[in-house]
């Protein structure tokens, strides 16, 4: 059997178009069975998990975890906010406590970018980075994209627009490295100001004209404005921001062509997207949440292979 050529997943940007081709057959297969009566494999019988989330999560902590347990594995969940971080303790000590009581792989959220890497350099243990800061996502990058495949048939050669808080997202760079791996065209739109300086360095393009973002594109991923992430004020005023960028029915019918909306929530309904647009047969949302759950079994069961 072929296998990944990475002990960790710490970024999209060190894998290979071998490594997301691996990901994504093992996920169809995964996909399979999580749609079958039985959705339980005992494939993970003898690994243990730590979900280690230092930053709030929904989706992602809930995706993991139930993946986890399709596989069979032993899963223990740690939250930060109700643990020895909040007396001082330092992640490394955290992390070795949890590993002392024998963890074979850590699922971590955290807010600095490359938490994760830190860590894999630290502990003995494979480490999945389930986001850290403005930095990377990967996993989301992954079921996004594979979710992609699965509606249009293939990645490559296909035009991807990335609309909204480009600047603080870390959905936006894994996407843009998984992308363009996978032979995309990718562009950005969003205010100037929520776009990063030197983005075109990655071989994306940029558009601040929605509307023309969108007659471009075959896929439209909306993302959300950060302001958890925001010290400053980067546009005038939320109602603002969605008469420019926000995605409504009335723009999407008046295109020459149905593309295909998605989303990596949480959405802000009413904002980047409306209630109809998020809820329309346009829109792969909820496909991606179902796919995001054989994807992370996906990495989870090519991961633990590699624990000798």
């Amino acid at each position: 059997m072929s296998e990944l050529s990475v002990n960790h997943l710490l970024g999209i940007k060190y894998l290979n178009k071998k490594d997301i081709d691996l990901i994504f057959e093992t996920a169809d297969h995964f996909k399979e069975v999580i749609n079958r009566s039985i959705k339980k494999v005992p494939t993970l019988r003898d690994i243990t998990i730590a979900n280690i989330f230092f930053e709030n999560s929904t989706r992602t902590k809930l995706s993991f975890e139930l993946a986890e347990k399709r596989l069979s594995a032993d899963v223990i969940n740690f939250s930060a906010s109700q643990s020895s971080v909040k007396k001082g303790e330092t992640l490394i000590d955290t992390v070795n406590n949890i590993l002392s009581m024998k963890v074979d792989m850590v699922v971590m959220r955290h807010p600095n970018p490359g938490a994760g890497i830190f860590l894999s350099k630290h502990v003995d243990a494979s480490i999945i980075n389930a986001g850290d800061g403005a930095h990377e996502h990967p996993t989301q990058a992954l079921l996004d994209t594979y979710s992609i495949r699965e509606k249009l048939g293939d990645v490559g050669g296909k035009n991807i627009v990335i609309v909204g808080d480009i600047l603080h997202s870390r959905v936006a760079l894994s996407n843009i490295f998984a992308l363009k791996l996978q032979g995309a065209n990718v562009k950005v739109c969003g205010p100037r100001t929520l776009l990063p300086k030197h983005i075109e360095s990655l071989g994306v393009k940029v558009e601040t004209d929605l509307r023309k973002a969108l007659e471009w594109c075959d896929v439209a991923n909306m993302l959300r404005v950060q302001n958890e992430r925001m010290d400053i004020s980067y546009f005038p005023s939320t109602r603002e921001y969605t008469q420019q960028f926000g995605v409504t029915k009335k723009l999407l019918n008046s295109l020459n062509k149905q593309i295909v909306i998605m989303h990596p929530g949480p959405i802000n309904r009413g904002v980047e997207i409306t209630s109809d647009v998020a809820d329309s047969n346009q829109s792969i949302i909820l496909e991606q949440v179902e796919n995001g759950v054989a994807i992370r079994m996906a990495v989870i069961y090519l991961l633990a292979a590699k624990i000798k």
